[in-house]
């Protein structure tokens, strides 16, 4: 099954972008749950939720998972395991220590040790025009996150801890997603698969460790089941073919239409607003992500990388 394709080639950028908005519908599906059930217990249904929808394509999946080089399967390992399970509970965990703002403050690492390590495993050369974009839409992302932008405490070290361990996971995904992509001749809905399949064994241990409830009710059923296949399954279903004939670099920006969505989607659904400066945040990281995807489709693009070879 290939719900998406993406020739090779072909910029992805948009469909990353797109991926990475529906993450940020997220907030209103998991607002019901994160009063009655710990962040571990979420995680662990999102995941059971979804290998259930995908049970016909495991043995598909688990065959390219067995064709891979090794190097693949130890990516494909830690995307599941660490990027899909882990450091999901991580951020959450953060974020319920009661100091919202540095989890917020430590997400926005994620694009830089991206751009570093996509540079370091992939090979990818940045032009001096990439900075042009990822500048003002770090500076964007820091603008839209805090009401003042000049009056940022960071003071929970455990949660700062978690929340920096959650964006170098979530980072080393993108890397390691465009890896696999254009290394094991996967196919971007394989990859999907893999990442939820080894991703619910990791967050069972992750729930069990934590001593979390196994058990939900029927009434917590629907909006898990809404959160597992929105965000998480039809988010990936987009990102994935996408991020393969992405750079990653390139791809961790366009992930920042994440809180662009989630803030959008605050304000008009959840009753929030937004000062001034985070106006302007998310005009320039909406304007900062729609430029990027203009210009990487031009002769010149700005991230320097072979195109991935098709599966």
């Amino acid at each position: 099954m290939r719900l998406i394709s993406s020739r090779a080639g072909a910029d992805g950028t948009w469909l990353v972008a797109l991926g990475a908005a529906l993450w940020g519908t997220d907030a209103l599906l998991r607002a019901p749950l994160a009063g009655a059930l710990p962040a571990a217990s979420i995680v662990f249904w999102e995941h059971l939720v979804i290998v259930v929808v995908l049970v016909p394509w495991l043995p598909r999946a688990w065959r390219a998972l067995t064709a891979m080089p090794v190097r693949s399967r130890v990516a494909m390992t830690v995307i599941g395991a660490g990027s899909s399970a882990l450091a999901t509970v991580l951020f959450t965990e953060a974020l319920t220590l009661g100091d919202p703002v540095t989890p917020l403050v430590l997400q926005k690492i994620q694009p830089l040790v991206a751009a570093v390590g996509a540079a370091w495993l992939l090979g990818e050369q940045l032009r001096r025009g990439y900075w042009a974009y990822a500048v003002p839409a770090l500076v964007g992302a820091w603008l839209l996150a805090f009401a003042d932008p000049l009056d940022v405490r960071v003071q929970a070290v455990v949660a700062a801890l978690l929340a920096a361990g959650a964006a170098v996971l979530w980072a080393a995904g993108t890397v390691l997603g465009r890896y696999v992509g254009s290394r094991s001749g996967a196919t971007p809905w394989e990859i999907t698969v893999l990442r939820f399949a080894i991703g619910l064994p990791a967050a069972l241990v992750v729930l069990l460790a934590t001593g979390g409830p196994v058990a939900v009710t029927v009434g917590q059923l629907p909006p898990l089941v809404a959160l597992a296949l929105v965000p998480g399954l039809l988010g990936l279903t987009l990102y994935y073919p996408g991020l393969r004939s992405t750079p990653a670099a390139r791809a961790t920006l366009a992930e920042l239409a994440f809180p662009v969505t989630a803030t959008v989607l605050g304000v008009t659904l959840l009753g929030g607003s937004l000062t001034p400066t985070q106006v302007v945040g998310l005009v320039v990281v909406a304007l900062s992500v729609t430029l990027l995807g203009v210009r990487e489709r031009s002769r010149r693009p700005v991230v320097r990388a072979d195109p991935a070879p098709a599966p």
